[in-house]
């Protein structure tokens, strides 16, 4: 009887989702942070309507799929080409300066460490879980927004994307240092490779398609097949190449963008992630979040944690991206874009804790920075978007 109860919590969420996202459209706030607080409100923190299960996190982990996969067949290879040196500079300092800055605060808060003691490995852990960014709440926000495909929006996608890939790296380096047994070298020929064979079948891919395209025009075999290829992309990408699913469903969406029927194929997409991939996904933020296990004795630490991951992307990403050429305002969309935590954050949190460098108390400051970014982010974003003084 038990998995009739799948057909619960996903009725609960959809109509939670629905209700919050339609208030928070209301107050002028992004759909997605009102999605979000009802996680919050129907999981375990509030009245425990809905468990985080496997079945909802995988459910959850196709609709980030899509989200990233529709993110790409909206990204002009114009844009993608004219952004993408600006985009390698802005995801380096989003790496590097949440790195030291979360050092620096760990160091701050328990004093400074030798070089290669446990305590120091714990700082650059710390700094570690700052550098990741999750582009799913940041992609539905601009595209509420009608900001996806702009230069901003393509800067943004392609800055996220390579900020996980050397967050990974640099991940993968860190881990090397402490445990000789992890090959170093292995991961980042792995990462170049995945890309290259990206560039060479993907333009192969691309060809066929379009043939396929000319003859079967606007019908639904061509969005079937490009949803195939999204999650046989994601598949490769995480199993073969070691690099982050999401990345291979960006990339599958950006091989298809140039079609002449692309634009259909994002908009069959939408269909599904509206409906129900899209309120799984940001209501499991909340619900898989339980705020009443909270370790008090770590609140300080953790709001310190929260100011400081959020304040390194705006001044990392923000800085590269005023340097590289975009004006002030627009700096700062990159900035907050480049501010939300997700899935990343808490897998580099669970290798730190699986090492033993970690204790899992810090598992709140994670859960913190991951709730309040998720909700603010989109908050900021239309408040910089909106041309009024």
């Amino acid at each position: 009887m038990e998995k009739f109860y799948i057909f619960k919590s996903l009725a609960i969420i959809i109509i939670a989702a629905k209700i919050f996202g339609l208030g928070a459209r209301k107050l002028k706030a992004p759909q997605v942070a009102g999605e979000i607080v009802a996680g919050i409100l129907v999981g375990p923190s509030v009245l425990g309507l809905v468990q985080y299960s496997d079945f909802l996190g995988q459910m959850a982990e196709i609709g980030v799929i899509l989200l990233m996969f529709t993110a790409g067949l909206e990204t002009r290879i114009s844009e993608l080409k004219k952004t993408g040196v600006k985009a390698l500079l802005i995801a380096c300092a989003g790496v590097f300066v949440p790195l030291v800055l979360g050092a620096l605060l760990y160091f701050g808060f328990y004093g400074m460490a030798p070089w290669g003691s446990e305590d120091f490995y714990k700082g650059v852990f710390i700094g570690l879980i700052l550098t990741a960014t999750s582009v799913g709440i940041t992609v539905e926000a601009l595209k509420e927004l009608g900001k996806l495909s702009d230069t901003i929006g393509t800067t943004l996608m392609s800055a996220a994307i390579i900020d996980d890939v050397i967050g990974i790296v640099v991940l993968t380096i860190v881990i090397g240092f402490r445990d000789p047994t992890q090959d170093v070298g292995h991961t980042l020929l792995m990462t170049g490779l995945f890309f290259v064979t990206s560039i060479v079948c993907g333009y192969i891919i691309y060809r066929l398609f379009k043939i396929y395209d000319r003859k079967h025009r606007h019908t639904r075999r061509i969005p079937i097949i490009g949803l195939a290829l999204c999650f046989a992309m994601s598949f490769a990408a995480e199993r073969y190449f070691g690099v982050a699913d999401i990345t291979g469903a960006y990339i599958a969406g950006v091989i298809l963008s140039s079609l002449k029927d692309s634009t259909y194929i994002s908009r069959k997409m939408d269909i599904n992630s509206y409906m129900i991939f899209g309120p799984v996904f940001f209501a499991s933020i909340g619900i898989q979040n339980d705020l009443s296990t909270f370790n008090t004795s770590i609140l300080l630490f953790s709001l310190a944690f929260v100011l400081v991951g959020m304040g390194a992307k705006v001044i990392g990403c923000g800085t590269m991206a005023r340097l590289t050429g975009f004006n002030r305002r627009d700096a700062l969309k990159i900035g907050c874009g480049m501010m939300t935590r997700g899935e990343v954050a808490l897998i580099v949190a669970q290798r730190g804790f699986t090492l033993g460098v970690l204790d899992s108390s810090y598992s709140t400051s994670v859960i913190l920075l991951i709730i309040v970014s998720s909700i603010v982010t989109p908050i900021l974003l239309k408040l910089l978007y909106n041309e009024k003084k």
